[in-house]
């Protein structure tokens, strides 16, 4: 089956619920709450589920919780599911264990750690330091005198010895931790009714369909890049089911169940103002979703991303909000000029994205392409 990039432009904006065609005002039944919504701060992720529902629908659920899942980052994540999905993303064996810790991962391998070992260990020492809310920093310390030396590293900026940041985040979810980013310090603290610490993985294959299914078409490097491993692991962990697509020329898969909703996808007659780190932007073929390198390096930053305007089935410019007093002052940057039609509909979007961060109104802006 060979279909063309705005097909799949057109799927994926369907799968991620952008059309707004649901009037569920429940936000735990959409559907990128099945990988989560990555927090970026400044209220980021109910920003993403704002441009998923009918205007006035409750962005707030006690159905909800924020996880350290994939690559370490904070997700909002239906509690129903954290249990699950850290059996998922245990890691498989050294291999993918040592790939996932990235830097630390490396230092691991050289210095003859063992990858698995330090996961299992530092995951037990959150599990049992992490018994009522906590500061970030007094778990980190504590957990640190739990774990062999080798756990740790002379970290110049803080003057002391503590665990690796990426191993310290990626055991969260396997400690069973809820994470408050939005007190200052962040705060720890233990999931009610939280899972064991997995004695090993239960398979990430649902978790790569998952992906499939919102990411889409794609393919194992991509799937890969999402889960912080190597492409090898990826393949070993594999779902079955899948259709070949060929995607202008590139090879790539998605599940054969979503084969007629990828032909039958709609026109994405429509405009959104997506967070910075939007379920939307995960996508790991980012030069599908942004052709050009330039707008590319513009929306995807080492540090401070800014939000990306979707209108009409393409990303056409970036965002960025500053509060003033009880406004929110939404600054677009389009790519190519706006036409009079999208730019009125990025300005609606705004009070949106304005009420869902919790302001009383946004003044909108758009600077010279």
């Amino acid at each position: 089956m060979n279909i063309s990039r705005a097909q799949v432009m057109a799927y994926r904006i369907a799968r991620h619920g952008l059309h707004r065609d649901t009037t569920n005002r429940d936000t735990t039944n959409l559907a990128v709450l099945d990988l989560g919504v990555q927090d970026a701060g400044n209220g980021s992720p109910q920003v993403a589920l704002a441009a998923r529902v009918p205007a006035d629908t409750p962005l707030d659920d006690d159905a909800l919780t924020t996880v350290w899942t994939f690559r370490g980052a904070p997700h909002l994540m239906r509690r129903a599911d954290v249990a699950d999905l850290a059996a998922r993303l245990w890691p498989r064996g050294e291999t993918d264990a040592i790939a996932r810790l990235g830097g630390a991962g490396t230092v691991f391998k050289k210095a003859g750690v063992s990858g698995m070992s330090a996961f299992s260990d530092a995951a037990h020492a959150m599990h049992d330091v992490v018994h009522t809310e906590l500061p970030r920093g007094e778990v980190s310390t504590e957990v640190t005198r739990r774990l062999p030396p080798d756990d740790s590293y002379d970290c110049r900026t803080c003057q002391a010895t503590h665990i690796y940041g990426s191993l310290f985040q990626l055991v969260g979810l396997a400690a069973g931790i809820e994470v408050d980013g939005r007190a200052r310090p962040t705060l720890l603290r233990p999931l009610p009714h939280r899972h064991p610490v997995p004695d090993a993985g239960s398979g990430a294959a649902p978790v790569i369909e998952t992906y499939l299914r919102l990411h889409g078409p794609a393919t194992t490097a991509d799937a890969a890049a999402f889960l912080e491993t190597t492409k090898k692991e990826a393949a070993a962990m594999w779902p079955s089911g899948l259709a070949e697509i060929t995607v202008d020329g590139r090879a790539t898969s998605l599940p054969e169940s979503e084969v007629d909703t990828l032909r039958a996808a709609p026109d994405p007659d429509l405009v959104r103002l997506l967070p910075p780190l939007d379920p939307f932007l995960q996508g790991r073929d980012r030069d599908l979703l942004v052709p050009d390198a330039a707008h590319r390096k513009a929306l995807w930053r080492v540090i401070g991303n800014p939000g990306a305007v979707l209108a009409g089935g393409e990303i056409v410019g970036t965002w960025r909000a500053k509060a003033s007093g009880r406004k929110l002052a939404i600054t677009v940057e389009p790519f190519t000029k706006l036409t009079r039609a999208t730019t009125r509909a990025a300005k609606a979007e705004s009070q949106r994205v304005a009420a869902a961060r919790g302001f009383a109104e946004a003044t909108f802006a758009v600077t010279d392409s």
